[in-house]
């Protein structure tokens, strides 16, 4: 290709395997990649600073005319691990909950599922950098995501996934990000994107060879077959429609 396409991704280990697609897969090795926060990848794309991105389905809305550009996901049937609620104390006993900052996509989860499912007034406080060692105490919880959860899991007794809820909740799987571009793009490209992707998911075992030792004492092998999945199917489309239904009457933070 001719022209450096700008892809921005989640910098997170569920994204590993999009990552090496993306890097190793002949066809793309001119692509540009970003590795942002959730948050940041929705504003490059407004910005243009990106032609596509792995954007949380959160943010969706707030984007210009969009266009999903590929079967694959970050999605999870049931438990996805690293989108939890972290707390000292039972579910019932919670009272306030702070929202991590970094993705919208399980700010609105946590806030759809207390009003829905849990049927909880929560008092919301936005989240700062440090506040997932600092913040949550005693009736004071904490949304927390990505690769943090690993270290929550040893620090807090009450890990409520997120994901594992929503199933709960509405037997429908959950997506938090969907690839997504707000321009007219080439064909030739977005094919090669997909394939990318798929070479990345198709050599998940090289990826955990490369990341273990990042991760030590987590099975990312598990994480990355039973926890997370990443087939865009009809099933999480559904899931995907239907929280986005929910979000929409959401209580503001």
């Amino acid at each position: 290709m001719k022209k450096a396409f700008k892809i921005s991704l989640i910098s997170y280990l569920n994204s590993k395997p999009f990552v090496y697609g993306l890097e190793h897969y002949a066809s793309c090795k001119g692509m540009e990649l970003y590795l942002d926060i959730p948050s940041k990848t929705a504003l490059k794309l407004m910005t243009g600073e990106a032609d596509a991105g792995l954007v949380p389905v959160g943010a969706l809305n707030d984007l210009p005319p969009y266009q999903i550009v590929s079967d694959y996901c970050i999605g999870a049937v049931g438990r996805v691990r690293t989108v939890v609620l972290a707390s000292e104390v039972p579910l019932e006993e919670i009272r306030e909950v702070i929202l991590d900052y970094q993705s919208r996509s399980s700010v609105l989860l946590v806030q759809v599922l207390a009003r829905h499912f849990w049927k909880r007034n929560y008092r919301w406080i936005k989240g700062s950098p440090g506040f997932e060692t600092e913040g949550i105490r005693g009736t004071t919880a904490g949304v927390v995501i990505g690769d943090r959860v690993f270290e929550a899991e040893k620090r807090y007794p009450y890990i409520i996934d997120l994901s594992g809820e929503w199933m709960k909740f509405t037997g429908l799987p959950f997506v938090f990000a969907v690839w997504v571009t707000c321009k007219t793009l080439p064909a030739t490209f977005i094919q090669q994107l997909n394939q990318a992707l798929a070479y990345g998911i198709h050599n998940i075992p090289r990826v955990e060879e490369m990341e273990q030792e990042h991760y030590p004492g987590v099975d990312i092998s598990t994480y990355f077959t039973e926890n997370i999945s990443y087939s865009l199917d009809e099933a999480k489309r559904a899931g995907m429609k239907r929280f986005l239904e929910l979000a929409s009457g959401r209580d503001q933070v």
